[in-house]
């Protein structure tokens, strides 16, 4: 103990973090998602509002571009090829992004090589992170999932350790 009293008060006044594994925080959301607590819903809400205006500001600037397109007159092949790349690109990108809120990727390195992809189909990522949340924070499920199990694991190897003396039972003294 320290003889210094502005010591013992600070101790007192530090945040414990509870032992055992912490919640990973989500985007936009913290750890709210953990107990839907501190303004989730007006998060969810939040999210769900302001990625169907990016996707819908997206549209339009696509629609600029592709007008562009026309009054530069490069030709309809090139404006179709425009169209059918942006769709496939989206396509692709709401699939990848909806994957990603349910399962980690099994090959990280081809995930990066999709990025660029997921980048020009940014209006299928913006739907999927939109549909998402409307039903609950983008990736919470994955994220519960892994953290309680996690949390079983802890509570397993802490008391099954014969070391642990948290995990010890009491015996009486014996005289």
């Amino acid at each position: 103990m320290s003889d210094n009293p502005q010591n013992s008060d600070a101790d007192a006044a530090a945040p414990t973090t509870p032992a055992g594994p912490q919640p990973e925080p989500l985007r936009f959301f913290g750890t709210t998602w953990l107990h839907h607590d501190n303004g989730y819903a007006l998060r969810r809400a939040g999210a769900s509002v302001g990625s169907i205006v990016a996707a819908v500001a997206g549209c339009f600037l696509l629609r600029f571009a592709y007008q562009g397109l026309q009054i530069a007159d490069v030709g309809g092949i090139v404006g179709m090829l425009i169209v059918v790349m942006f769709a496939i690109c989206s396509a692709i990108a709401f699939r990848k992004t909806w994957e990603g809120f349910t399962t980690r990727p099994a090959d990280p390195a081809r995930e990066q090589s999709l990025r660029s992809l997921k980048t020009i189909g940014f209006v299928g990522s913006l739907l999927a992170y939109f549909f998402r949340s409307l039903t609950e924070a983008p990736g919470e499920k994955l994220h519960r999932t892994e953290y309680e199990t996690a949390l079983t694991q802890y509570e397993r190897r802490r008391g099954s350790r014969t070391g642990n003396p948290a995990a010890r039972k009491k015996k009486p003294k014996r005289k």
